[in-house]
């Protein structure tokens, strides 16, 4: 029998690179996509997680169950939380992207830094974090960074400037802390361009991690 997982997002054009890992770390499973791109473009204009919001993502993931999803990711950073309230609605493990990249960074030390180019993105990331340094009993200090800028130039179709400020910021945050996580994962491909003499502390992306516990979640483990 095919397995199969839902996934949920708020970029559509995210879409391709979430089958490349997909096919890769889980071969032979089948994903459902399911996109609303109105729930991320309403935070960033300075909406909040009503009520209604949340139950937009509920309706989603009872869809991918519906279709026969043994478990669900939301792929976006910024609404993380509303996966708290809306994985009540559905009767298959709910599970956020950067959870498990929050898990890994608070076993690598005390000083972790958060990097984004969405502001919307930082809290609920740093929240994580701590929240899950708290479940493991450890004690964290989070500074974060939003790379001015960055965003813009990216929706601008300019990826030139985005990749040098992303760059810049984690070159200078990397001095000062243990570990960086990138809070969104279109800063993914960003951190690959830096030299690995240059990354002097592990820097952490939410894909890969987050697929891998997917994959972990599906097989039972």
């Amino acid at each position: 029998m095919t397995r199969k997982v839902g996934m949920v997002h708020t970029v559509e054009k995210l879409i391709s690179m979430w089958d490349e890992l997909a096919e890769e770390m889980m071969p032979g499973t089948e994903v459902v996509h399911l996109v609303d791109e109105g729930l991320l473009k309403e935070i960033v204009a300075g909406g909040e997680l009503t009520e209604e919001r949340v139950s937009r993502l509920a309706s989603l993931a009872s869809a991918a169950e519906a279709s026969g999803a043994e478990a669900i990711m939301l792929t976006c950073s910024t609404i993380g939380p509303a996966v708290d309230t809306a994985k009540e609605s559905v009767d298959v493990p709910f599970l956020k992207v950067d959870e498990a990249m929050a898990d890994r960074a608070v076993q690598m030390g005390p000083r972790i830094g958060v990097i984004a180019t969405l502001h919307t993105t930082l809290t609920p990331t740093s929240d994580l974090v701590r929240g899950r340094a708290t479940a493991q009993g450890r004690e964290v200090q989070v500074e974060t960074v939003l790379c001015q800028g960055a965003f813009e130039a990216l929706g601008a179709g300019d990826t030139d400037t985005h990749d040098r400020i992303v760059i810049e910021s984690l070159k200078e945050l990397m001095d000062r802390v243990d570990v960086v996580v990138l809070a969104q994962a279109t800063m993914a491909r960003v951190a690959d361009l830096i030299a690995d003499e240059d990354k002097v502390v592990p820097i952490l992306s939410s894909p890969r991690l987050g697929v891998e516990r997917l994959r972990s979640v599906v097989a039972g483990e």
